[in-house]
Parts: C-alpha cells; structure tokens; sequence
C-alpha cells in the first residue's frame, strides 16, 4: 500500500484502520491518494477477515480536500479521463460498516470522503465545509447529493452556496456527525465502536447498510419491499438462532466469525 495510505491493523480480529498520511498538504487528495483509497477499499471487501474499516487523518487533519496543486491547469477532459466516479464508488460500494474518524479539517472532497461512510464520529475540533464555490467549482464526490439527504435542501443549500464552514458541534446539530467526542478520545471511541460492531452479525450488518443506503435511490413502497425481502433472508441464517435463543436466556449472543 502507497505510503500516503497506511493500514493499521487493530488488536481485535476484523476491525482495520485506514489512515490518510500526507500530513504536509493536510492530507490532501491527490489521484495517488485517491487510486490508495479506491484499490483499499476494494481489498478490504472482498477481505472475509475484515469485519468493520475506521478511516482516519491525523491531529490537523481528517482531510482538507482536494490537493489543488493538480487541479490549476487542468482540463475538462483531464479531469473526465480520470473517472473520478470509479474511485468514489469504490468507497461507496463496500459492503462493510465503515467509521469515520473526523479530527481537524474535513472540507470539500474530505468532507465528502467522511461522507462515503455509515458513521461519523467528529472530534470536537473538526470543521466540515464545501467551498468550491468558492474556487468557481463545485462538489464532485457527492456532496450536492449526501449532505441535501443527510441534513435537508435548505441547510445543505446555505452550506453549499456560501461554501461556508461549520464546526463539529453544529454537524450533529443538523444530523451530519453521528457523534462529537473530545479530541483525545476519538480514535479510541472510533475503535471501540468497530469492534463492537465487529462482534455483530455479518450478513446482518451488511443487510442493514445495504437498505438504508438503497432507501436513498428508490420510492418508499420500494424501500420496504427490499427491506422486507432482506428480512425474510436473514431466516436462513445461523446467526438469526444464536441472537434470538441468547435473548431469550438472557445470555449475550456470540455470532459467527
């Protein structure tokens, strides 16, 4: 793996960390990033040890965005050839809860990038923003789209047209960070909450993302008849004997690994 792209393996069984590491550029998005982040993700799907993915920046910076520096002279067929929507999908097509672990800046793509996971968990310190507006752009990762569901049209239109910045404590206000913790315990309570996770059911899990993430692409009669489909399949499983007989002796339920 790329050195601007570290993987940090965690003690617990099936909980991995993604690091972004161009501290210089406030771990900023460059293609090489960008392809790092795209082929991890991809491996660490089809991982079957790989149960739950934290990603994460460091003190300064979950991610400041896209590294503007490749972004100056170039064209629209440059930035068409580069399929951007490849490298994003990766992301948003893995079928494992992923945390984001948000300290710092997270503006533009990085905000975006927090976006492509289920959770986030915001350090007191972290500022989310768009502000390619202010650069005579505008979001390419999804940002018109993630953050107008995540927090409503009119929140997401003020944010996204004045390419304002807000703080972590006004992200989950408006229902964007799952969680505010104090700077000095995010990773732990990011790495916490994996292995709990890790501990779950897995096709369980992977069901339940998949219908929430669904529920924004389909009418609602639609959403439930997946929902409802999805339900009737986790009969099949073992993990659904395990769960419902340790409920009912009161026990903690130890599913398949």
């Amino acid at each position: 793996m790329a050195h601007e792209l570290l993987l940090e393996e965690h003690p617990h069984p099936g909980v991995v960390m993604l690091r972004l590491n161009r501290p210089e550029v406030l771990n900023a998005l460059n293609l090489d990033l960008r392809r790092a982040l795209a082929e991890a993700f991809d491996r660490l799907d089809e991982d079957e040890t790989v149960r739950v993915i934290v990603l994460a920046g460091n003190e300064r910076a979950f991610c400041a965005g896209a590294d503007l520096n490749e972004y100056l002279d170039a064209s629209a067929p440059e930035i068409i050839r580069r399929r951007m929507d490849r490298l994003w999908g990766a992301i948003s097509a893995c079928r494992k809860p992923v945390i984001a672990a948000v300290r710092g800046y997270a503006l533009g793509g990085g905000c975006e990038l927090a976006m492509h996971a289920d959770i986030i968990l915001a350090a007191e310190s972290a500022v989310f923003g768009q502000p390619e507006v202010r650069l005579g752009l505008m979001p390419g990762g999804g940002a018109t789209q993630r953050l107008s569901r995540a927090i409503g049209k009119f929140q997401a239109m003020k944010l996204l047209l004045s390419g304002a910045r807000f703080s972590a404590a006004q992200a989950f206000s408006m229902g964007l960070a799952s969680e505010v913790v104090p700077d000095a315990e995010l990773e732990s309570r990011s790495l916490a909450l994996a292995t709990e996770l890790s501990g779950g059911p897995r096709l369980a899990l992977q069901f339940i993302k998949q219908a929430v993430l669904e529920s924004m692409n389909m009418p609602l009669t639609l959403g439930l008849e997946f929902e409802r489909k999805s339900f009737q399949l986790l009969f099949t499983t073992e993990d659904k004997h395990t769960g419902i007989r340790a409920a009912l002796q009161k026990a903690n339920a130890e599913f398949e690994q």
